[in-house]
């Protein structure tokens, strides 16, 4: 879809079959072409825990390095995570931690590319989760009402949809 509203009554949920059933998408018939998604998200914390984060004296040591490297690691195993994913041979992952201490908020940005026959959306997404889902479980001794929210797709490019951009000022 270019459009950046919801799926119109009517239209085809891929994932199922004409009687409803659970598949995986056959892709084989697509073209290969570069793909590239972005997302965000967001973890709220205490301010005493955004210190910690900031500082890199945690516990556990050095949150955003970790987290880094899980959500790497959450976007190359998205396939075993999410059932009807296609496994992708993803070229690059890009993840950004940005602290926000005016909302003593750390977010958490993931680009994920390719050149394959689908697209990297749920890549970019579960390294999102993945990397603030590691945070909170580094900081959680500290702090076990941390939030995790707002996750979501920022961008799309290539394949046979084209472009998709969130419309500025969307939740």
């Amino acid at each position: 879809m270019t459009r950046a509203t919801r799926a119109a009554p009517g239209d085809a949920l891929t994932h199922f079959d004409a009687a409803g059933n659970a598949r995986m998408v056959d892709v084989a018939d697509k073209t290969v072409t570069h793909r590239v998604a972005v997302a965000r998200g967001t973890i709220r914390m205490l301010p005493a825990t955004l210190a910690l984060v900031r500082e890199g004296t945690a516990k556990k040591g050095d949150v955003i390095g970790v987290a880094r490297i899980a959500a790497i690691q959450g976007a190359k195993r998205t396939a075993d995570l999410v059932p009807l994913c296609h496994p992708l041979p993803i070229t690059r992952v890009a993840v950004d931690f940005d602290v926000d201490e005016a909302a003593s908020a750390v977010h958490c940005t993931a680009t994920v590319e390719c050149d394959g026959k689908t697209g990297v959306e749920m890549e970019a997404l579960t390294a999102v989760q993945i990397g603030l889902l590691t945070v909170y479980d580094m900081c959680k001794a500290v702090d076990r009402g941390m939030v995790i929210g707002n996750v979501r797709l920022l961008e799309k490019h290539g394949g046979k949809s084209g472009s998709y951009v969130a419309p500025a000022g969307s939740p």
